[in-house]
């Protein structure tokens, strides 16, 4: 699933769009009315963890009153827009996308509304992406063996043959997003003292990472870079690390977040120390298990025994 610096990258494609009237929207989302959003100007993008809200106002809907904007799923779309076929996906981690979404309080979801304005909460699935002006093209075959190019939940046309194209996520309308700065980890308002009690919490230390109340935007690729970086290993309870220790790894989960915002921005991939690695860069072999909550959603994490030795 795309983490802060992900989504962070998807706010920025999404800026560019800002001022513009939507004109034709198409996709297989079923959660919003593809007619509400046509004539509807883009007014604002805001990003909060490892959600994505964009703000729709009134424009002149005498632009767009010809009701072919819309075009359903099941519909045949011009050649010239090249549109691959609009048919619904399941989501990928959508048990994950569930319990993340559960946990927030970011923007209420509402029922599609019929308003002059109205907001929209995307929240990405395992391999959700933004894209502007060109479409995904498959880069195998599924396991069909089918070449079939991967369908947009939602895509927006706009004036200048401009588009957006959204893939793989949830799409809600919702609330304005009223909260949730202090503990996005991207944030200049993310509060330090808010993160240093949640690190003392008295259960494993990688639970408390993804939980995005406290660490919204952290991810599990973020959750085992950091804990490396640091040296504590996964199910260490937060209550028995040191002060010094739980300032190392909120230094960590910070500064990791931020170069990883900064390669993508510039295009660079990232090298990781531990995730999905068979040996950790000192040369020690490396250990994986399926670790979460009794109640929860387990996830893959990947530490060495021994750079991040267990705290008795």
């Amino acid at each position: 699933m795309p983490e802060g610096p992900s989504v962070r990258v998807f706010h920025s494609v999404v800026c560019l769009f800002v001022g513009g009237v939507v004109q034709r929207a198409t996709g297989g989302t079923r959660k919003v009315g593809l007619e509400q959003l046509l004539g509807l100007k883009l007014q604002h993008c805001q990003v909060y963890g490892k959600n994505l809200y964009l703000e729709f106002t009134s424009a002149d809907r005498l632009e767009c009153k010809d009701p072919k904007g819309v075009i359903a799923p099941t519909q045949t779309l011009p050649e010239a827009a090249s549109v691959p076929v609009l048919d619904a996906i399941p989501l990928g981690g959508e048990q994950e996308e569930a319990q993340e979404i559960s946990s927030l309080t970011l923007g209420q979801d509402l029922p599609t509304p019929q308003r002059e304005r109205q907001w929209l909460r995307f929240h990405f699935g395992m391999f959700g992406s933004v894209r502007a002006n060109e479409f995904t093209r498959a880069n195998r075959a599924n396991k069909r063996g089918n070449w079939q190019d991967p369908s947009p939940r939602l895509v927006l046309y706009f004036p200048g043959g401009q588009f957006l194209v959204f893939y793989n996520c949830r799409i809600c309308p919702c609330s304005s997003p009223s909260a949730g700065r202090t503990s996005d980890i991207l944030c200049p308002e993310f509060d330090r003292n808010l993160a240093m009690q949640a690190l003392q919490l008295p259960q494993p230390i990688c639970y408390t990472l993804l939980n995005q109340h406290h660490f919204s935007g952290l991810g599990n690729i973020i959750k085992n870079e950091v804990l490396y970086l640091s040296a504590i290993h996964p199910m260490c309870l937060g209550c028995l690390l040191s002060a010094d220790k739980r300032q190392t790894l909120l230094d960590q989960v910070i500064q990791f977040s931020d170069q990883w915002l900064d390669n993508k921005m510039k295009g660079k991939g990232l090298k990781y120390h531990i995730y999905q690695r068979a040996r950790c860069p000192r040369g020690h072999a490396v250990e994986r298990a399926e670790l979460g909550p009794a109640q929860g959603l387990q996830r893959a994490t990947w530490w060495c025994p021994v750079c991040q030795p267990a705290v008795q």
